[in-house]
């Protein structure tokens, strides 16, 4: 991206958020969100819909032999039949489904919303198709009537769009908003008087993921159960490396991973000389997420990118209620609530996600009732296919607990040859959790092919816990050169590895009998060992006597600062 693009981007969203952040004395930070981000959504599909009439308009004039558009002007008996001709064809729905641009109705159209917000209430502002007035009665009932209309003209987007009547909003603050995001424009950018080279699309996706993230940040803990950190989802993503196939995220949130992996596919379009978008075509999405407000925000995250989903009939528990129990999927990815203890239920008792094939014999695992954590592993690797490959961020105490048969899960996943690397994370990454967390890296087939060796009976440890900078006081992120340190490092260990490839206190490859010795504890720490010291060439005695001349000088000070304060204390009237 140009800098001069990415100026533009960063302007925009102070500019919005500043506008978002005045409804925060108005509302609880897990509502306004809904209100704003429906609100840009609006004005983005009007925006897109605008952008395609004008495309549409150009179309129709340009007397061109390939343009099947083109609409000749004398087959008309008036200009006034010509444009009136145009205008009734703008207003054919084909004509936006091909590009897969949302139909947005008359009423819901951002100018008509800017042009009645300010109506007074009770006035006439249009009529319905039996011809009868509708007059205005709230401002949020007008951006709902919006809302209404749009999921009607687009199945797609039927239940996901949040109604914001049910926050009692006043007025002013909502005209206020709707006049702030007037200003903004999501096709045809400029800044500083030079045209950009960014798509509607591409700066909406950019404002919604900057905003899901200030979000998180506001509301803290709730925050993170609907937004990882970007750092850590691209990580995931280039580590996985999702060309195409099927991609499933049981504990999706706002659909982070489904967007990184979409973008990884387009941003790995030069170098793999492919076309992004017909790989796009190559690559299909399957989530679940049980908040129902959350699910809502993972699929208005897809349809503003175009990226088709499945996500179920419904939100739902992924382990009580299953909306995807016969996929099988190539990538599996998820950041799942830590140490979850309310999960279990009694009919989960002999569930077939439990069941792992050992050695022919099918043997049942039971995930402990207090602790999600294995039950996701497991439930995920139940949904991987015979050749796919799957991350989970978890509780660093996954590596190593033994409290109610973790251990003897942990055991098992290791003797199957299921597990492929470990990743130990630094602190401070999560915006609701400080506990230290690591990624699980699993797949069924470790067997040398797309150009991989064969990693059968190994497992790359890689500790990541000193990488990455603090970005403010309490959150660390990491940086580009960090990112591709842990993903060179895996996909080098997994296309050709010796002994001499290990790094000293960052990555070891190690064999199940070293694991084995280390009774199954997957901690990177335990095996990649410390980072060798520079050598600075100063002897070893001389660095003695000068550390000893050092430490007899500080004791001199102590005892002369010891004397000093006994005085004083002894000036006070106290004996020391």
């Amino acid at each position: 991206m140009k800098n001069i693009e990415q100026q533009f981007l960063n302007e925009l969203d102070t500019q919005l958020w500043k506008a978002a952040d005045k409804l925060r004395s108005n509302l609880d930070a897990a509502n306004y969100k809904h209100v704003v981000l429906g609100l840009i959504f609006l004005k983005y599909v009007s925006d897109a819909f605008e952008e395609r009439q004008k495309e549409l308009i150009e179309l129709f004039q340009k007397d061109d032999d390939d343009n099947i558009y083109y609409l000749p002007c004398e087959d008309y008996d008036s200009d006034e039949d010509y444009q009136q001709a145009i205008a009734a064809e703008l207003e054919i729905n084909d004509y936006y489904a091909e590009k897969n641009v949302f139909w947005v109705p008359k009423t819901a159209r951002w100018n008509t919303l800017k042009e009645k917000v300010t109506l007074p209430t009770n006035s006439v502002v249009w009529q319905n198709e039996h011809g009868e007035d509708v007059k205005l009665r709230s401002v949020s009932w007008l951006i709902d009537n919006a809302f209404d209309e749009i999921e009607k003209a687009n199945p797609k987007l039927k239940g996901i769009l949040n109604r914001i009547s049910q926050y009692q909003l006043d007025a002013n603050k909502l005209i206020s908003l709707v006049n702030e995001f007037s200003t903004t424009r999501f096709h045809d950018p400029e800044y500083k008087g030079e045209k950009l080279n960014l798509k509607s699309k591409d700066i909406l996706g950019h404002v919604y993921e900057y905003f899901l993230g200030q979000f998180a940040l506001a509301e803290g803990k709730q925050g993170g159960q609907y937004y990882t950190p970007k750092s850590i989802v691209t990580l995931i993503v280039e580590m996985l490396e999702p060309y195409k196939g099927r991609v499933y995220d049981p504990a999706m949130g706002s659909g982070g991973f489904f967007v990184s992996s979409d973008k990884f596919i387009e941003e790995h379009a030069k170098v793999k000389h492919y076309d992004a978008a017909e790989q796009k075509k190559q690559i299909s999405v399957y989530g679940q997420e049980s908040n129902p407000t959350t699910w809502k925000l993972a699929a208005m995250n897809m349809a503003i990118r175009g990226i088709d989903f499945n996500f179920g009939k419904k939100n739902a528990d992924s382990f009580l209620d299953d909306q995807h129990p016969d996929l099988r999927a190539d990538f599996v990815m998820a950041n799942p609530p830590f140490n979850m203890k309310e999960w279990w239920h009694e009919k989960l008792a002999d569930d077939v996600r439990w069941t792992i094939d050992t050695n022919g014999e099918k043997r049942i695992l039971t995930p402990p009732a207090g602790n999600a954590n294995f039950a996701w592993m497991l439930h995920m690797l139940h949904h991987l296919a015979p050749t796919g490959s799957m991350a989970l961020l978890l509780a660093n105490g996954s590596m190593s607990s033994n409290t109610n048969n973790e251990g003897e899960i942990r055991r098992t996943l290791v003797e199957e040859d299921l597990v492929e690397c470990m990743v130990a994370l630094p602190g401070q990454l999560f915006t609701n959790t400080q506990i230290p967390a690591c990624i699980w890296f699993l797949t069924k087939d470790k067997s040398a092919k797309d150009g991989k060796r064969d990693r059968r009976g190994e497992v790359l440890f890689i500790d990541a816990r000193n990488l990455g900078y603090m970005k403010d006081r309490v959150l660390r992120d990491f940086k580009d050169e960090d990112t591709q340190q842990i993903t060179n490092t895996f996909h080098d260990w997994q296309r050709e590895w010796s002994g001499e490839d290990n790094q000293a206190g960052f990555s070891f490859s190690a064999d199940l009998a070293a694991i084995q010795k280390h009774d199954f504890v997957l901690t990177p720490g335990r095996y990649v060992g410390v980072e060798a010291e520079e050598d600075d060439g100063i002897p070893f005695a001389e660095k003695i006597a000068t550390l000893t001349s050092q430490l007899k000088v500080q004791f001199e000070e102590s005892d002369k600062l010891e004397g000093e304060i006994k005085k004083n204390l002894a000036g006070l009237g106290f004996d020391v």
